[in-house]
Order: structure tokens, then sequence, then C-alpha cells
């Protein structure tokens, strides 16, 4: 029997079909080959297509099973992992009325921040771990306010993962853990949270019914299983926001542990055992997937927005595609620890939370144009997208989340020695890498929805570590004054 996990990113939806007993990697596919489109209508703005979700899900689905030359009906059960934060907003008969609003997107800022100081910072992070900030409730909010004849037709909101389930199975439902990263949730309470329903005047009936994170969710109907190259009835038995999956996917379900992705924005997420949370909302805290009320589990995410999407820009707009990642990462080796003074601020995708929404943008600084050369700026953009995550992780530390062994996939900028080289010997963290990502930890999950894992451990057969980084303490100090130099910058533009 098989397993297929989809993964909707920002810039393409991968599929993934596993050997359910073996835990192997049977197939895996993308689609677009092209990255997705964002639009920005306004500054500020990012949307997507949903349909362009669907379109590009059903190539990755039907390329996977032509792959694998295996019948629709031995695939058993489907996991969906999903970018957070998103919005998408239907009719009552499912027609959807605006462009999704995902997770970068900056309109919403002033609407959060209004709700976080009417309702008092004390009892909103108390009840809520978060600010509204920019998150789901947020961007509802803007569209109740902007779009009116578009909010009077809202019949469920739902996130970009609620959407591809129910397109697969016609049921809209979503889950405890994604409406907590949404800041819809309520930790107190252990429910949604009626107070900021009530402040933004949001109806009860729009929140979809909630369904356990790990359980059957729905099933296939025929014209979906048609579109897909599936069979009809096969379960929706697991979904989970990008970050808490990459987490789930790299076993990481315990206080303590760490992982990491570095995909268009970069992500450090640590479990913790404690409800605890930011006060300036700087690093978010959700519910974890793994979380129970016996057992709580809870996902601490600092996220830099502008992270291998500075990496492809430089690629595509300075360089003009005329050489690949591979080189770029050669290249970048021949500027020394620092870029010879040159920093970069690895912004510009979208308002960040860890600076507390603001948007300023992507900039080098120092650039002395008789020193200074193509590798001095491809290292300072990838020692700068790490000082980001640094600077983030310091906040972590200060909510008691450790940092000593950091878990990731071997994908995206993980796949650049001068990035995690440069990660390990900041931090002094042990980086391990394993032959994993997102569409394959969401298959994973379906299994364990399904009941075909007995338990979380079951579902693991087959991860290995890839390999690991130990961080050069030698190093250590270099990098260290050059963060100096990047924090010097931070301060400077804010």
């Amino acid at each position: 029997m098989y397993l297929l996990g989809f993964d909707l990113g920002s810039s393409s939806v991968k599929a993934c079909l596993v050997d359910a007993d073996s835990g192997n990697v049977v197939a895996s596919a993308f689609y677009p080959q092209p990255e997705m489109a964002i639009e920005a209508p306004q500054p500020g703005f990012a949307e997507q297509q949903p349909e362009l979700w669907w379109q590009n899900a059903c190539l990755a689905s039907k390329a996977v099973m032509q792959q694998a030359a295996i019948q629709p009906g031995e695939v058993k059960a489907i996991g969906i992992s999903y970018q957070m934060h998103g919005l998408v907003v239907v009719d009552k008969d499912f027609n959807v009325l605006r462009p999704s609003i995902i997770w970068c997107d900056s309109r919403a800022v002033a609407y959060g921040n209004a709700a976080f100081d009417a309702l008092g910072h004390e009892h909103t992070l108390h009840h809520l771990l978060n600010s509204p900030g920019n998150f789901t409730a947020a961007k509802l909010a803007w569209v109740k306010a902007n779009e009116p004849d578009v909010y009077a037709q809202v019949s469920q909101f739902m996130l970009p993962g609620d959407y591809l389930a129910a397109r697969m199975t016609g049921d809209i439902v979503t889950t405890a853990s994604g409406l907590s990263e949404g800041a819809f949730w309520d930790f107190q309470e252990a429910k949604p949270a009626q107070f900021l329903l009530d402040y933004f005047g949001f109806a009860t009936s729009l929140i979809p019914p909630i369904k356990p994170t790990f359980a059957p969710q729905g099933e296939i109907t025929a014209s979906a299983a048609a579109e897909l190259g599936l069979a009809a009835g096969t379960p929706v038995t697991y979904r989970a926001g990008d970050q808490p999956n990459n987490a789930w996917s790299l076993n990481v379900l315990e206080p303590g542990q760490i992982a990491a992705t570095a995909g268009t924005s970069g992500v450090v997420y640590g479990v913790s055992d404690q409800a605890k949370y930011d006060p300036k909302s700087r690093v978010n805290t959700f519910l974890h997937v793994s979380h129970t009320a016996q057992a709580p589990r809870y996902g601490v995410l600092l996220c830099v927005n502008g992270t291998g999407i500075l990496n492809s820009w430089l690629r595509n707009q300075v360089l003009r595609r005329t050489v690949g990642y591979d080189e770029m990462n050669v290249l970048a080796h021949e500027a020394p620890i620092g870029a010879d003074g040159l920093v970069c601020l690895p912004f510009g995708n979208g308002a960040e939370r860890m600076l507390e929404n603001a948007d300023l943008g992507a900039s080098f600084h120092g650039l002395q144009l008789t020193r200074h050369g193509l590798p001095h700026l491809i290292r300072s953009a990838h020692e700068g997208i790490v000082f980001a995550f640094y600077y983030g992780i310091q906040i972590m530390e200060s909510l008691g989340v450790g940092l000593q062994k950091i878990r990731a996939g071997e994908a995206n900028m993980f796949l650049s020695p001068l990035f995690r080289d440069t990660l390990a010997n900041l931090t002094g963290a042990t980086i391990e890498l394993y032959n994993t990502d997102g569409a394959q930890g969401a298959a994973r999950g379906a299994g364990l929805g399904l009941g075909h894992y007995k338990n979380a451990q079951e579902a693991f057969t087959g991860l290995h570590v890839t390999k690991t980084i130990e961080p050069d303490m030698r190093a250590q100090e270099a990098y260290r004054a050059a963060y100096g130099r990047w924090l010097m910058a931070l301060e400077g533009n804010r």
C-alpha cells in the first residue's frame, strides 16, 4: 500500500508517494516547473489564485502515479502540508470570492495591531499567545473593511490546506493547529477565540468544523479523483501548516528539539511543553501537530520572510540566470567571512514579524565599488540570511527554547555549504540533514492518521541522516564580528 503527500508551497505544489511499509519514496513531482507567480496588485500585497494550487496539485498527483505505475486503489490515504497564515474565502456554493491573501502579504498589519491595542496586550497574549498582527484573522478583517461586497458573500474562510482538502473531498473542515496559526485559537479556553471574533464582528459560523490533525477528514469525490488520477473514496487523514509539518517530517515532536527550513522563507521551529509567548510577538507560538490535552506541545516559530527568495532574486535578476545555484555557492566561497565588510539585510518579502511587523525592504550596506564583486554580494546575502536567523534564535532562547542541534531536510538553502556552515559556526549548533521534505512528511502523517502506523515512531521508518555539519568553533569569533556589523546595519535602518 502507498501513502500520498502534498506540499502546497508558495513556489509550487509537490506530491510524494511513499511505500507505507518500508517508508521509502516511490515517486515525487512538483508543478509548475517555473515558480508559481505571487501577484502584488499594490505595494505590500501578495496574492495567489487557489485554482492554480488545484491545477498544479492535479498535475503533480498524476505525475507520481505515472512514475510509480501503480493502480489508483493502491493509494490508501492522503496527507496535506500547506503554506501557513493564508486566507481563502468562499460563498455558500464553494465559489472562491477573491484571490488568496497569502502569508507574506502585509496589508492587514494595521488591523491586527488595532485589535491588539483595543483588546489589551496582556489579555490578548495570555489567550492567543500572539498579537493578531498579520495573521489570517487580521486578513479577514481587511476584507470585511475594504471589500464589503465580497465579505457579505463569505460563507466560510479557509486556510490554503483547508481549501486543497475541500477541493478533494467536498467537505470544508479545519484543525485546531490551523486555527492557532491564524490567531483564531484561545489557548486558555481550548476553543476558537470568541473575544476576537466578537471584536472583528465575525460570525462563529465562518469557522469550519474542527477535525483532529491525524484522523479521517473526508474522502475523495469521484470528480476530484478523476482530476487527480486517484480512486474515489480515498481518505484525507492528515493536514498541517508547512512549518509544523516540516518539524513532524523531521521527527521533531518533543520539547528541546529544533527543526529548520530555508525555502522561499526561512524558519526555525522549536517544540516546547510550555505555553509561553514573546511580549512583542516577534516569534510566535502555535499548537504543534503532536499537541494533546494530556501532553501539551507547542511550536515556537521564528520566520524570516526573505530567505530563498533573496537567493533566487540574485540569480534571476542580477545574474540573469547565467549561472546555477551550485556555481553561486562556489563564487561565494571566493569572498572571506564577513564579505569584506559588505552587509546584506535579507528582508523585502513583506512585513517581518521578527521586526515587529516592520517592512524594511532588502538592502546592501558598505558597498565599495573598488573592493567588492559578485562573490562578496552572494556571500553577504547568504550570511545576511543566517544573521537574521540568529537574531530571531536569540529571542527564542529567551523563551527557554534551547539550541544545541538543528534538524533540516537536505533541500533549498541547506544545499548550500556556505549557508549551513555559517549557521553552524555562528550558533555553535550541530546541523543534521535528513532525507525528507514536506510532501514526504505529509504522506507519513497520512499513514498515522489512517491508523496504519500505531504510533509516531513507526511512521519514521526509512528516515535517516544524510549529512552532519559540526560547528568549527575556531571560526565563531569571525562570524560573530560580522554579525555585530550586520546588527549595526539593522538598527540603523529601523
